[in-house]
Parts: C-alpha cells; structure tokens; sequence
C-alpha cells in the first residue's frame, strides 16, 4: 500500500489564481447609458495603467472602445468621482478628460476636442453627474461643475453648457470610434476663443451650496431638481431636495434637512417627483408633488433602495415606460425588483445575480446595469423591461479558475460590544488543497469609507488567498451602509472605538467557533479601513499583524490637508479635537506590539502619504517590525496592474511571515 501523501499547510495549498491573474482582473466595468439597441459603459484598464475608457455595444452585438489611448475618462470632482461621460444622442459623448479635468467632445472619425475652457491652474474646473438636454437652442449638458480656486477654497455650482456650435447636420449614431461610420459634419470648435464663459456657452444656473449632485430637468424643460448639502454634513447624513424655475431662478426645498438624507430624484411627470429618502430610517422610494407637502412612500420597508453617494452620477431605480420602476432594493446586496408606484407591489427578477452596483440605466424600454455574484464576475447586464429577459452582454474578468477555487460566502451576525449584532461575510478556504491538523488562519477585511459596506461580488483577490488556505471574514462594522441609518450611526462620533471594537470581536468569533487559529489572525484594510486595522493593533492582541493600505494614522494633519469633500468629516466621526489623542493610531503607537505593513500611493490626495509615512516612522523607532512599501505615481487605490501584482505578493509574503507558515 502507497503511504497517504502528508498533508499541505494551510496558506502554502497550490493554487492557479496568480498576482498576474488578480492584477489584471477587476476592470471596474460602470456606469451604463441605454439608448434603443445601444449601450455605453466606462471600464478601466489595469494593463494601461489605470486608465478608463468609454466602451459601446451597438445592435451588432460589437464593442467598440470610444476613446482610444491615451484618453482616460475619468472626472476628479470629490476626489472619487463618478460617472464621467454622457451620450450625445446621434453624435457621440461628452467626457471629462482625466489629465486636465476638462469636458470633451468626441465623435466617429475625430479627435476629442475641448468643450470647457482651459482653468488658470491644472485641473481646476472639473466636472461630474454629467446630462445631456434638448433646450431651446439646442443640445446642452447640464453637470456639477468644481472650481479650486487659487487660494485653496473650492466652490460647486450646476453649470450648463451649449453644444449648438460644436454640432450639426444628422450625425453618427453607433460605432461612435469606428472610422468607417457615416453620418453629417462635425464643426470644429468655434473660431472665438472659448476661455471665457460667453465663449464657452457655460451658464451657472445654480450656486451658493458646498454641494450638488443629481442634475434633473423636468419633462417640459421649465424646472431643475438636484441635490444639495453643506459642511459639516455629508451626503448620507443630510442632503435636501430643491427645484430652481429654469427661467427666473426661483428655487424652492420639496424634502429634505440636517437630519434626512435625500438623494435621486427623478420627474414622475411635470409636476411630481420620485426620490429616495431615509426619513423611516432607511432609504425608500417616495413621491411628492413639485412643491412639496406629504411624501407618499411608494413600497416603505426595511430595506435601502439607494446606497451612500460616495461617487456622483449613479442612479439607483429608473423609470419604465408603462409607468413602473425598475429598482434596486435590499440589505447588504442590492437585488433588481420592479415596482408599481400605484400599488406598491414590487416583484423581483430572477437572475442569477446577487447584486447589482446602485447605477441604473434606462430608455424606458430597456434596463443596463452592472451585476455580480459570488462565482460571476461583474458583467454588464441588459434587462427586457416587458419581459423581464436578462442578458449577459460584457464581463469583467476573461477566464476564471474552476469554481473549486472560488469562496462561497456566508453572510453571519457577530454580537459585538453592548450586545450590538454586526454584519459580515464569511469566506472559509476553498480549493481541492489538503490542509494540515491546525485551524486555520484568518484575514479580518475592513472595508473603506467608513460608509461604505463589503458585498458578496466574486473577489479573485480574496480568492487568491482562500484557494491557499487562508479565509477571509469581510466585515461590516457598525456604520457601514445597507443596514438602514441606525447602524450608519452607530459610528457618529464613535471611529476608532465602534469599528475597533466590532474588528476585534470579529476575531475572536472566529477563534470561538473553531474557525480559525487564535493565533494566526490577521487584519488588513484601506483608506479609513486602514485606520482601523492600525487601531485595532493599538487596542488589542488578537491580531497576529496588520496590514494598512493608504490608512490614517493622524487626524489633525488629515483635518488640515485632505480633499473638500472630506474635510469637515471628522467633526461628525470623531468630535472635537479634543478627543484626538485617545482615538488616532499615530498617539497610541506605543500600545502595538505585532508586525505591520503599510503600503501607499505616493500621488494620494485623499490620505497624504505623510499618514502612513509618520506612522511607519514611529513603530520602526520602537522597534516595532514594520514595512512601508510607496508606490510612485499611484493614488487612492491602486491602479496599475504592476503595482497590485507587487502589492499582493507582499500581502501574501506578510501572512506567511507573521503566521510562521513555511513557503
């Protein structure tokens, strides 16, 4: 008889997901536009160094890149951005060009030519939440412009631009870079200069907030709905709906305060609108009249039908032409439902999708969207709005390794301080790989923002290291988003104890369920999930290591230097500065005791790498072992296929390390 092969340690099993194989993944497909056979989406190329293209599907079934390299549609307004382009129906798209921030016009059979004027400093007007009109001279986009003014301050306004001058004759309808489309002339720019708004066509329809999103015209072109706030607040603490008359200015609030957050409004008809309000607590569907009075809740539950506007441009239902509403609904995951507004009755589509990005496209017949699973990778889905037909039409990842490979989650509820239940996803290892005697180890993931929320969306990153024998629990802190407000509240005022504390007893859950070994746990996250994996080493021992990706170490020079979007946030995070000291990982260094590695973008303006510079200083004066890896050239979140390549091999290098497991 031939001896049993030895058994395979855990996190060493064999695997055939590579850090090419998840570097090169994840083309962040976004943002769909529908128009009759056509659809338009952006989609980023980590081969090409981050950059984002406009992709096209015609009624041939062919996709065609709208803009070649090196165009990168990519818009910086808020820093995060969002969508980035809009259709120009029968022409081509409108974009905002990442290198300069400026608006662009580009059509079959030309270079993209400028539609803004050049700012004095670079990129300091940039514009988002893009929407093209039929006004009374013509063609116009309407948008969220942002000006950086040179003395720091930045200022919004709903701006709208004329492209009467820059169009005419019929037009291309697809194929919008496909050289051999035929359709009438395009104008090049006009022979006045366009560095000044007369020259422009840019009309400021709206100003005097911090913030804008959602641009909405009525059906018959006489009003504007749109979105606002000011700091101190943020988008999902407190936002309000207004309407300004088109022709005078005359503006009006129809929902909203310091304590409702409103987003997404949509025109039922010219005197009524739909919007998404958490007025019950969470984010419902509502209607009102054009003036406001008693919002009518349209199906009132206790799930969110919107998620956090962290980006500009997404919209999460979208009206049908008979009158229904296709819309996104759930805790966690957001699944696709159609509503009745009339009845309430809302019914679910079956797909074989767990949930689907909060930005829906619609020509009232057809749906586009960007769905995932846990073994699908994010695709571009078209949905039949009268029969409900569902069809694949653009995937995010080419070839995925065989299913065995791949995690399928649990969702758990883990009871953390005061007996609060706290959301997160299981991923146990998974692969054909034998593990050894001992438990296993764990990585905790704690995602960013803090309000954001981790989903079930297949992950090749996490499966590279489930199909090596390390699990994943992905964590939904108290504060994160997809659980109604309360749960987004938990964290007011609390950062750096709510979500240290829910870290920590998600640990040692694992360790109390025979999940995992006490003593190969480990923790990682980005942005401000980096400061609570910092954090979390400072208050507690469970940790074996930590790894911190463009974390926050200090909140003072945060406070100082961070983006506009963000930089009145800790006053609701954290409070006063008083409380500073006892909260930030930078004060509490001393308390950490376990290995750490901190990696960076060198170009990041939303967490200087002074954060993780001074924090990696600090540990490494202790004694603590500590290593800081920059990357040049990157931002917040790596772009690059050779740097996430890098980045994950270290990631991985790491936990063999700190587990004391064998290569």
């Amino acid at each position: 008889m031939s001896p049993l092969p030895a058994p395979v340690p855990y996190a060493v099993w064999p695997s055939p997901i590579s850090t090419t194989d998840v570097a090169r993944s994840g083309l962040s497909l976004g943002f769909p536009t529908v128009l009759d056979d056509d659809l338009w989406w952006e989609e980023d190329r980590p081969t090409e160094g981050g950059r984002r293209t406009v992709v096209h599907r015609g009624a041939d079934g062919l996709l065609r890149e709208v803009l070649p390299s090196p165009w990168d549609a990519r818009t910086r307004v808020h820093e995060y951005g969002g969508r980035s382009y809009a259709v120009v129906p029968g022409w081509g798209i409108v974009f905002a060009h990442h290198r300069d921030q400026r608006l662009y016009l580009a059509a079959s059979g030309t270079e993209p030519w400028p539609l803004t004027p050049e700012p004095e400093r670079l990129c300091g007007l940039r514009y988002a939440d893009l929407l093209v009109h039929d006004g009374p001279d013509g063609p116009e986009v309407w948008c969220v412009r942002e000006h950086h003014h040179d003395d720091g301050t930045v200022t919004r306004s709903i701006v709208s631009i004329s492209l009467r001058d820059h169009l005419s004759g019929p037009g291309p309808v697809s194929g919008l870079n496909d050289r051999s489309s035929r359709g009438g002339a395009l104008h090049s720019p006009a022979s006045s200069p366009i560095g000044s708004p007369s020259s422009s066509g840019i009309v400021e329809r709206v100003s005097g907030s911090d913030f804008y999103a959602f641009p909405t015209i009525s059906p018959d072109g006489r009003h504007l709905a749109y979105i606002c706030w000011d700091h101190p607040r943020m988008p999902w603490s407190g936002t309000e709906l207004r309407v300004t008359r088109i022709a005078d200015g005359h503006t009006w609030t129809v929902a909203g305060g310091l304590d409702e957050s409103v987003l997404a409004p949509c025109w039922r008809d010219d005197l009524n609108l739909y919007f998404v309000s958490d007025r019950s607590g969470w984010w419902n569907l509502y209607q009102d009249g054009l003036h406001g009075g008693s919002p009518r809740a349209l199906h009132p539950a206790e799930e969110e039908f919107a998620g956090p506007l962290w980006r500009l441009g997404g919209r999460p239902y979208q009206p049908l032409g008979d009158g229904r509403l296709a819309v996104l609904h759930g805790r966690g995951d957001l699944r696709l439902g159609i509503l009745d507004p009339e009845t309430g009755a809302l019914t679910d589509i079956e797909v074989p999708y767990s949930g689907w990005d909060p930005a829906l496209a619609s020509d009232g017949r057809t749906v586009g969207g960007i769905a995932y699973g846990p073994h699908l990778p994010r695709a571009v889905v078209r949905l039949d709005g009268g029969d409900g037909r569902v069809e694949w039409l653009c995937g995010d990842t080419a070839e995925l390794p065989e299913t065995a490979y791949l995690p399928m989650p649990r969702a758990v509820e883990i009871e953390s301080g005061a007996g609060r239940d706290v959301h997160a996803y299981l991923y146990p290892p998974s692969g054909p790989g034998a593990g050894d005697a001992a438990a296993t180890p764990y990585v905790v993931f704690v995602h960013g923002g803090p309000t954001g929320h981790a989903t079930t969306e297949l992950s090749l990153e996490k499966a590279f290291f489930t199909s090596r024998g390390i699990g994943v629990l992905d964590l939904n802190y108290g504060g994160s988003s997809g659980y109604g407000r309360a749960y987004r509240e938990r964290l007011r005022g609390q950062w750096g104890v709510v979500d240290v504390e829910d870290a920590v007893a998600a640990a040692r859950w694992l360790a109390a369920e025979n999940l995992a070994d006490p003593a190969r746990i480990a923790i990682r996250g980005g942005s401000a999930g980096g400061w609570t994996v910092m954090a979390a080493c400072c208050a507690s021992d469970v940790f074996a290591g930590g790894v911190s990706i463009a974390g926050v170490s200090a909140l003072a020079p945060l406070a100082a230097a961070t983006h506009d979007f963000e930089s009145r946030y800790m006053d609701w995070l954290v409070g006063p500065e008083t409380s500073y000291a006892s909260r930030e990982p930078l004060a509490r260094a001393g308390e950490i005791d376990c290995p750490m590695l901190l990696m960076q973008g060198l170009a990041d303006p939303v967490v200087p790498p002074a954060q993780s510079e001074a924090f990696a200083d600090e540990l490494s004066a202790r004694g603590v072992p500590c290593t800081y890896l920059a990357f040049e050239g990157e931002s917040h979140g790596f772009r690059r296929h050779e740097t996430r390549a890098t980045a994950l091999a270290a990631e991985l290098s790491f936990y063999l390390q700190i587990f004391h497991i064998s290569a």
